[in-house]
């Protein structure tokens, strides 16, 4: 198993050197087809009595200075790609986030920045983290804030006996089959021995695809404070986790756990769903 194709987003109005520098690194491991995307829409202007209101001119002005800056990342994504990777471009004058997910279908990994990232903008200018996790039917992988390489070292696994944690566990194989350890961790208050049964399972599958593996009970009754304060103990470069959400009036939540980790930029998160 591996990414044959992985599509990388990057957000039309934030920093992206340093995830490009990731996803060339990640994709240069694997071997790599690497799609670089980015996508924005044109935000028409509107007034409280009058509704929508198109000034054509300032929509003009807007699309081209999407026009312009997405050329821009183009040129700097084929520079830095080079002949280092097999690649490609595509991007388009449309809400990110929809595309995103059409795009999807691509790739066998998606590769993004950290949720603080994806906050700043309009919506229309910025991916909604969170649908695309949970609509995109693939495996994302949210970058550490600073990172340009894909880690070598520890990383954690936040386990649960879910069937998003099962998908997490086996799309991550790849990266996990190049950590030096990886350990398996649920945060229980009063672990049970189904619970050790649980994470043992994990352990020995893990064992059988080549993976350095062992496991952890993390005594903690708040689960996000106990999963993130046990990353940082590790050294966790990684953190692998099923992505958790519900619908609330057409938006998508994330649950407390994922919410917190995605909030966290010290380490790369890689989320199914």
């Amino acid at each position: 198993m591996s990414y044959r194709t992985i599509l990388v987003n990057l957000n039309i109005d934030g920093p992206v050197a340093r995830l490009m520098d990731f996803s060339i690194n990640v994709a240069t491991r694997f071997n790599s087809h690497l799609i670089g995307f980015t996508a924005a829409g044109v935000v028409v202007p509107t007034t409280a009595r009058q509704g929508i209101l198109i000034d054509g001119e300032t929509v003009r002005r807007d699309r081209e200075e999407i026009e312009l800056r997405m050329k821009e990342l183009r040129r700097e994504f084929e520079s830095l790609a080079g002949t280092h990777v097999s690649h490609e471009w595509r991007d388009a004058v449309v809400n990110p986030t929809p595309l995103l997910v059409e795009m999807a279908r691509v790739a066998d990994l998606i590769i993004t920045g950290s949720d603080e990232a994806m906050t700043l903008g309009h919506p229309e200018r910025c991916i909604n983290l969170g649908d695309v996790v949970l609509q995109a039917g693939r495996p994302v992988l949210v970058a550490a804030k600073d990172a340009k390489r894909i880690f070598a070292n520890t990383a954690l696994i936040a386990w649960k006996d879910t069937r998003e944690a099962r998908r997490a566990v086996v799309d991550a194989l790849p990266l996990l089959c190049q950590a030096n350890e990886v350990v398996v961790a649920t945060v229980a208050r009063d672990a049970d021995t189904i619970t050790q049964e649980s994470i043992d399972d994990v352990v020995a599958f893990l064992h059988r695809h080549g993976v350095k593996a062992l496991s952890k009970i993390v005594e903690d009754k708040h689960e996000s404070e106990g999963l993130l304060g046990f990353a940082r103990q590790v050294g966790a470069e990684l953190v692998v986790s099923g992505a958790y959400g519900h619908s609330r009036v057409r938006e998508l939540v994330f649950g407390g756990v994922t919410r917190s980790l995605l909030a966290e930029g010290g380490f790369s998160r890689f989320l199914s769903s």
